[in-house]
């Protein structure tokens, strides 16, 4: 997989992976433009041959940064590519000044969880019923 910072012709290819890892939490297209667009987003996209296989994003505000999207395709899953992606996320963001990184999870994604404190994070708090269909509460990490 090839680490790059996302592009216009990545968005349809994201918006079709948010929309198979979230269903209707997904982000649409245009939030995804949107996001390009702004100067304190980071957008990484993992691509393999070509074809969009995942991604992750953040939003910078001084010295905290807000992960706020993270999907792998299922058949790419367990390849350690969310890993990679976090990583240099992070790295990248921090040159920019992020020093604390927070996102929110669900508390039943035990994998996504787990790949979380295996990189420093830690949960601080709860989002009572954050996730629709089905309803669920969001675990707040932060790594600081």
């Amino acid at each position: 997989m090839t680490i790059r910072r996302m592009v216009r012709d990545d968005l349809t290819q994201a918006a079709a992976l948010e929309e198979k890892c979230f269903g209707t939490d997904a982000w649409s297209l245009q939030a995804f433009a949107d996001a390009l667009e702004d100067a304190n987003a980071l957008y990484l996209s993992g691509v393999e041959e070509g074809t969009l296989v995942a991604y992750c994003g953040i939003w910078k505000s001084f010295e905290d940064g807000d992960i706020t999207n993270v999907a792998v395709e299922e058949i790419h899953r367990k390849k350690g590519y969310a890993r990679l992606l976090l990583k240099q996320l992070m790295e990248e963001a921090s040159l920019s000044g992020v020093e604390n990184f927070t996102l929110e999870v669900r508390e039943s994604n035990l994998p996504a969880i787990r790949l979380y404190e295996s990189l420093g994070f830690v949960t601080e708090g709860v989002r009572k019923d954050f996730y629709r269909n089905p309803k669920e509460n969001a675990l707040i990490m932060w790594k600081r």
